[in-house]
């Protein structure tokens, strides 16, 4: 990740399409589409703009990462704290429109692991993890259809991100072999996905989480103790609807359900 070389006219720019996005959230007057000047040209610019909106959301909860494939270069987005809820939980927010789900796994950190030139190890990671758990992403957007605009603009509103809910610990989640994993969504008592070893970023997923704690630290400054790290989707993006119940259910790894109101 590089260091910050935006001219000051830039940031201007990119400032107002974070504030642009951020009312079009708070509203649902989404966008149609943006003037030239405001799509971002780099993972630079759209993560100036993620960190532009999170200002305005409060505390960080996690980040979200994921990667293309198993060797390409990860990316991330924060998760505001605010948006954060437990299995079961009914999802009244009316910035849910979209509804769109996604089967993961996340950690959560028990112990700061603070910004340093050193490289933390796989293992001083492993140990400032508390436990491990399947969650669902919520998918939302600030653009009426997302699938319209270019990545980098889509990637600069929060990364898609709408909001994070996490069933219960999983045991001895040290032993479960990833590439094996099998996962299921199910959609009002309909499996909609089943799939195994599916995450595109690949199921080492120790790769994805010392990348945003060692990489993503020169943004981040650190991951705290309390906060989530989510490692990508296990079964690709599916929309859901107004009223709909939902889960993910992982084969040793356990499960986590939501709703949305109607």
């Amino acid at each position: 990740m590089s260091q910050n070389t935006l001219t000051a006219e830039r940031e201007s720019h990119l400032r107002s399409l974070a504030d642009l996005l951020l009312d079009a959230r708070r509203t649902g007057k989404t966008i149609d589409a943006l003037p030239d000047h405001l799509v971002p040209s780099s993972m630079e610019e759209a993560y100036f703009v993620q960190d532009e909106m999170m200002a305005a959301y409060g505390d960080v909860g996690g980040y979200k990462v994921g990667a293309a494939s198993p060797d390409a270069e990860p990316f991330f987005a924060p998760m505001p704290l605010i948006w954060m809820a437990a299995s079961g939980s009914t999802l009244i927010n009316p910035m849910h429109r979209l509804r769109i789900l996604e089967g993961e796994i996340a950690f959560h950190f028990a112990k700061d692991l603070p910004a340093r030139a050193e490289r933390y190890t796989n293992e001083e990671i492993a140990a400032a993890i508390s436990s491990a758990h399947v969650i669902i992403e919520v998918l939302e957007s600030a653009y009426t259809e997302p699938g319209k605009h270019p990545r980098l603009a889509v990637s600069a509103d929060m990364q898609f991100h709408g909001a994070f809910v996490h069933g219960p610990a999983i045991e001895n989640w040290q032993s479960v072999d990833w590439a094996q994993e099998s996962v299921e969504l199910v959609v009002d008592g309909v499996i909609r996905v089943e799939r195994t070893g599916s995450n595109p970023g690949g199921t080492d997923l120790m790769r994805l989480l010392s990348w945003v704690v060692n990489e993503g630290a020169k943004r981040t400054g650190g991951i705290r103790a309390g906060q989530w790290i989510t490692t990508g989707s296990w079964t690709g993006n599916t929309p859901t609807t107004p009223g709909a119940e939902a889960a993910v259910r992982f084969t040793s790894s356990g499960s986590v359900k939501l709703s949305f109101a109607s």
